[in-house]
């Protein structure tokens, strides 16, 4: 045994990604004195600019953008006590099929061997006891989401290192309840087309699947404010148009799937670090 801290490494794609899926959880294990690593893959240079202007649009100037989401993500840190950020600062690849997913130096046109190796070093450094990342679909098919998970996996491969290793997740009884809450804000939702349909069929997992059940309720407030922090992307963040109060009734849980590990801990469980302390 040593005198280093407890370790969680979440390894995300775009700044805003840390609150919308584990903010609780960093928010969490920040209070209870696990060091807390986030690794942000892409500057975010595909996001809304100001006042909305969209990529592709006159006027978006994706460095512009870039800057000004690389301090949201510094105001996110700070709100969610986040110990240490380390930004690879590859190029937001945007949506499946953009012209920008082709980009010279985008996170999806990057080969995986070199991502990977830029992570297993920060890996070696940090020496993470949790690792957190997307599954292989990076959740619902975005191309960051999926690089971030294969650069991931690949970057353990190249380490000594054993540390349990999550995917995040939402229980398919949440995803109903999600489209319930929109319709409830007012949020149109339009018929998919049957391709479309099929693949938010396939987002989340059967609730008996989810391994890990983690309990934020305490620390939603911190992930609220760390989303609302984001403010240049809040036309895309639904969740903050809930209001604190209602947010803190609905996100309160965080779930993941147990990939790897070397603890025995029994599933289901509802810590991160369970087997570790």
């Amino acid at each position: 045994m040593t005198n280093r801290p407890l370790t969680l490494m979440a390894v995300h794609a775009h700044p805003d990604d840390e609150a919308t899926g584990t903010g609780g959880v960093l928010a969490r294990y920040a209070a209870e004195g696990v060091r807390t690593v986030l690794v942000t893959c892409t500057d975010g240079g595909c996001g809304d600019g100001p006042g909305g202007v969209k990529p592709g649009d006159p006027g978006h100037d994706p460095a512009a953008v870039a800057l000004m989401r690389r301090q949201e993500l510094k105001e996110s840190r700070e709100i969610l006590k986040i110990s240490d950020l380390e930004t690879l600062d590859y190029a937001d690849s945007g949506m499946m099929g953009w012209p920008s997913n082709d980009a010279p130096g985008s996170f999806w046109r990057t080969p995986v061997e070199e991502g990977a190796a830029r992570l297993a070093e920060l890996m070696r450094h940090y020496r993470p006891d949790v690792v957190v990342t997307y599954d292989e679909n990076g959740f619902y098919g975005h191309p960051d989401h999926i690089q971030a998970h294969r650069i991931t996996m690949a970057a353990l491969e190249m380490t000594e290192l054993t540390p349990k290793v999550y995917w995040t997740t939402m229980p398919r009884s949440g995803m109903q309840r999600f489209g319930e809450i929109m319709r409830e804000f007012g949020e149109e939702m339009p018929e998919p087309d049957p391709a479309e349909a099929a693949a938010m069929a396939e987002i989340g997992l059967p609730d008996d699947e989810i391994t890990t059940w983690v309990d934020t309720t305490a620390f939603s407030g911190q992930k609220f404010d760390a989303l609302a922090a984001h403010a240049s992307q809040g036309e895309n963040i639904f969740f903050l148009r809930m209001g604190k109060e209602r947010f803190g009734e609905l996100m309160g849980m965080e779930t993941f799937v147990r990939v790897r590990d070397t603890t025995g801990a029994a599933v289901p469980e509802n810590d991160l670090f369970a087997g570790l302390r």
